[in-house]
C-alpha cells in the first residue's frame, strides 16, 4: 500500500507538469521513479505503458476538437515508434548500473533543453500561423531521434518534437500539441512492446507502478487544468528544467563518485543558475502578458482615431457643400 502511495504521488506530479506544460510527463515521471529507487529500464517501460492509455485519451480529445493535423501524426509517429522500440530494447538489455548513467545523462541534458528553451523563448511568443505541414524529410528524422530519446532515457517525445515543431512556425501551436500528442500513442506502445520482449516475465512485476501512475494521472488532471491558467508555462518549464538537472545531475554525482567540495559546488551552480533563468521567464512572461494586454487598448484608440478621422472629414465635406450652395443664392 505504501508503495502505491508513493507510485500514485508520482503520477500526481508527473501529471500536473504534463498538464501545464502540455509535455514532460515521462521524463518527470521517470525521474521521481528512479530517485524511489525504481530502476532505470523498469522506470521507463512502466511510465510508457500508463502513458498508452494517457495519451490515447489525449489523442482522442485532440481530435474531437479538430486540433490534429493525420499528416503530420504519420510522418511523425511511425518513426518515432521505430525510434521508441529501438529505444526500450536497447535500454532492455544494458544492465540495471550500466543504465543508471545513460538514463540520467539523457535526463540532465532534457532538462537543460527544458530550461534554455521556456527561459529564452516562452511559449506565448511562438507564431500561431497556419502554414502548410512540415514534409516527410523534416519529420522522419525527427521522430527516429525523439521516439529513441522517449524510450532509452524514460521520456523525452514532448521536449524534442513539440518544441521544435513549435519554433519553426510551420503549425499553429493547437495543431501542433494536438498531432505530437495523438502520435505519442504510437511512441508509447512501440516503446511499451520493446520493453515486453527486452524484459520478459519481469515487465510484469511493474503493474503496481504503473497503476500508481495511472491512479495519479487521473487524480492531478483538474489540479493541472486549474493550475495552467494561474503559472506562466515559461516559470513553470524552466522550474521543472532546473529540478531535473538538478535530481540527475545528483545520480551522475553518486555514480562517478564526486564527493565532497566539487559535489557542493556543482548543487550551487545549479541551484543559482536554475533560479536566476526562472526569474528571467518571469519577468519575460509578465512582459509578454503585458503587451498582450495593451494590444487591444491600442487597437481600439487606432480605430476610435480612425473613426474620428472620417467624421471630421465628412463634416468638412458637408460644411463645404452647404458654403458652396450658399454662394449660389442669387441676393436680391
Amino acid at each position: 500500500m505504501i508503495k502505491l502511495l508513493v507510485f500514485t504521488l508520482v503520477g500526481i506530479g508527473a501529471q500536473i507538469v504534463d498538464g501545464t506544460l502540455g509535455m514532460a510527463f515521462g521524463v518527470t515521471a521517470t525521474t521521481l521513479l528512479v530517485l524511489s529507487g525504481t530502476g532505470a529500464a523498469h522506470a521507463s517501460a512502466a511510465v510508457h505503458f500508463a502513458e498508452v492509455a494517457t495519451t490515447l485519451a489525449s489523442g482522442a480529445s485532440h481530435w474531437r476538437f479538430g486540433n490534429i493535423d493525420w499528416k503530420v501524426v504519420l510522418r511523425l509517429g511511425v518513426p518515432g515508434g521505430i525510434g521508441a522500440f529501438l529505444g526500450a530494447t536497447v535500454l532492455s538489455r544494458i544492465s540495471t548500473e550500466a543504465a543508471a548513467p545513460v538514463t540520467a545523462g539523457i535526463l540532465l541534458a532534457i532538462g537543460v533543453f527544458l530550461v534554455i528553451r521556456f527561459s529564452s523563448r516562452p511559449p506565448v511568443e511562438f507564431a500561431t500561423s497556419e502554414k502548410t505541414a512540415h514534409s516527410a524529410k523534416f519529420l522522419t528524422p525527427l521522430g527516429l531521434f525523439g521516439g529513441f530519446i522517449d524510450a532509452s532515457g524514460g521520456g523525452g517525445w514532448g521536449p524534442v518534437t513539440t518544441s521544435t515543431l513549435l519554433t519553426t512556425g510551420r503549425s499553429a501551436p493547437r495543431t501542433v500539441i494536438g498531432s505530437v500528442s495523438a502520435s505519442e500513442f504510437i511512441v508509447s506502445a512501440s516503446a511499451s512492446v520493446g520493453f515486453l520482449l527486452g524484459l520478459g516475465s519481469d515487465f510484469f512485476d511493474n503493474l503496481l507502478i504503473i497503476a500508481g501512475l495511472a491512479l495519479g494521472g487521473v487524480i492531478a488532471a483538474p489540479i493541472a487544468a486549474w493550475l495552467v491558467s494561474r503559472i506562466t508555462p515559461g516559470v513553470l518549464g524552466t522550474g521543472v528544467g532546473g529540478l531535473l538537472v538538478l535530481t540527475n545531475a545528483r545520480s551522475l554525482f553518486k555514480y562517478f563518485g564526486i564527493d565532497g567540495a566539487p559535489r557542493t559546488i556543482g548543487y550551487v551552480l545549479i541551484v543559482v543558475v536554475a533560479v536566476g533563468l526562472t526569474v528571467l521567464a518571469w519577468r519575460k512572461s509578465r512582459a509578454a502578458a503585458a503587451a498582450a494586454a495593451d494590444a487591444p487598448a491600442e487597437t481600439a484608440a487606432a480605430v476610435d482615431t480612425d473613426t474620428a478621422a472620417v467624421d471630421t472629414a465628412a463634416d468638412t465635406e458637408t460644411a463645404g457643400k452647404g458654403s458652396a450652395d450658399t454662394a449660389q443664392v442669387p441676393v436680391r
